[in-house]
């Protein structure tokens, strides 16, 4: 161990999540000892990576946000900026910025039992590094920081125009008076068309390209109850009254969309009618071919896409790609969307602990034949976490529960002596994908993710109120859980 760090807790990443895991370990572990390894210049995570117009959070942000930091902004449905801002302003208020080293990729990490410690590998600046730590808590987000998806676009070689992806948007790209074209329906196109096609510097006219559509809700962008209660409440207790609304009316609109899919469904092409006028086809360009939240809903703000709609700043083609041409895009209708600029707002690559490679005692981890443990754990992985939020909700509620419990788990282990924490998997468990969303990110994923369980401890919920209830009130001397003492 000498001539590198160790650290009782080992962090990677400096997003919303890793930020988030700091605060607990340092509120209920003071006397542990971390820091944070973060392969970018700056913390922020995915709200420091994507630069691309209107980009914003996809919940609320007093569900997004800590649970023990007040979100004090006007807006619910935050902007990118705002979100890195109310991040920093985290990290700075409780130290946690100075405990960050930036620029440390992180490529492997090898678990001793012998030793009771993970060796982590990381390059900073092109020099290898080493640091140990006891614990490894793995805030990488879920998704390559690299490269997003691009489909392979037929003869799209042949297009003389700008083809971007929102994931590594250009800096110098001027789309005023430009015709664009967004491939896709998710939450990405559906912020960058009413962003590029409203405002200063707006495009001449922008078509979201959309092979199927997608459920699409309209909330307002400030939570009205939230402000009235901050102005007769301390800042924390309206917080806390606003994020259980929030949590509650979510899970409530989830399980009316599952038990009633029909009428979740005509609700919101009712919504999309009433916006857009008798005349528009709704049917068409807003009824999904898949069951409500079989993929995430999208939220618009102030139904800002159905404003560009209205006047015609925008619009939705439902079709096929037949072929790129150099003007544009051929689609297989006969239909040609002539095209300045095209957006290929296709979704993202998954990739779990950020793509490190995890070894036990000499044996590499293949995590698709692990099974994951309360959606937090690796079975046959000792020591290590991993944070992933809902697919329903907003992520920080789950990350959090996480991290406390986490928390609970390390002071468990310090105070019964113990220094290796590992799930082992029960046999007898059926296996279930980890995720059951249809979502193309997912389904071209799935054969990497680990398996879930067809009961607890080994099934993945996407409940808050059943989680609150495992990870803050739970045993944490699970059986499916093997403790060691020191050899």
């Amino acid at each position: 161990m000498l001539g590198h760090p160790h650290f009782d807790v080992l962090i990677i990443g400096a997003g919303l999540s890793g930020i988030g895991a700091a605060w607990h370990l340092q509120h209920f572990c003071p006397d542990r000892s971390y820091a944070i390894l973060e392969s970018r210049a700056a913390m922020g995570g995915t709200w420091d990576l994507f630069r691309y117009p209107g980009i914003r959070s996809d919940s609320d942000m007093y569900t997004l946000g800590y649970r023990f930091r007040p979100w004090r902004d006007a807006k619910a449905i935050a902007d990118g900026p705002a979100i890195k801002r109310y991040i920093e302003e985290t990290a700075r208020e409780h130290g946690i910025d100075q405990k960050i080293r930036y620029g440390h990729r992180v490529v492997r990490a090898e678990w001793s039992s012998e030793e009771a410690h993970w060796k982590v590998q990381a390059e900073h600046d092109g020099v290898a590094v080493q640091i140990t730590c006891g614990f490894l808590y793995c805030c990488t987000g879920y998704y390559d920081y690299e490269a997003g998806y691009t489909p392979d676009y037929p003869r799209m070689e042949r297009y003389a125009g700008r083809f971007v992806h929102p994931q590594h948007w250009p800096s110098d790209l001027d789309y005023s008076g430009k015709r664009v074209v967004v491939i896709g329906s998710g939450a990405t196109a559906v912020t960058l068309v009413p962003a590029m096609s409203m405002g200063p510097g707006a495009a001449a006219h922008v078509t979201m390209l959309q092979r199927s559509p997608s459920y699409i809700a309209e909330l307002p962008s400030q939570d009205i109850i939230a402000d009235t209660l901050r102005r007769v409440l301390p800042s924390q207790a309206a917080y806390a009254i606003t994020r259980w609304k929030n949590v509650l009316m979510s899970m409530f609109f989830f399980l009316l969309a599952r038990a009633a899919p029909g009428i979740f469904s005509r609700g919101l092409r009712k919504k999309a009618r009433a916006a857009l006028g008798a005349e528009y086809d709704v049917d068409k360009h807003f009824t999904p071919r898949y069951r409500p939240w079989d993929e995430r809903l999208c939220i618009i703000p102030d139904g800002d896409l159905f404003t560009a709609l209205r006047e015609k700043r925008a619009s939705i083609a439902t079709d096929e790609i037949e072929s790129f041409t150099p003007t544009g895009i051929q689609l297989k209708s006969g239909e040609h969307l002539d095209a300045d600029i095209v957006v290929s707002a296709t979704g993202l690559a998954l990739k779990l602990v950020g793509g490190m490679a995890l070894v036990v005692d000499g044996t590499p981890v293949d995590i698709p034949r692990a099974m994951t443990y309360k959606g937090l754990m690796y079975s046959g992985v000792p020591n290590l976490a991993s944070a992933f939020g809902y697919t329903n909700a907003s992520w920080t509620l789950k990350c959090d529960l996480m991290a406390e419990h986490v928390c609970r788990l390390l002071n468990y282990m310090k105070e019964h002596g113990y220094v290796q924490c590992m799930p082992v998997r029960d046999d007898s468990v059926g296996e279930q994908p980890v995720l059951n969303f249809t979502s193309g990110y997912v389904q071209r994923a799935l054969p990497n993710l680990p398996k879930q369980g067809t009961r607890s401890p080994w099934r993945v919920h996407q409940n808050y109120l059943k989680d609150l209830v495992a990870f803050r009130h739970g045993r944490v001397d699970d059986p499916a859980l093997e403790f060691r003492r020191r050899k």
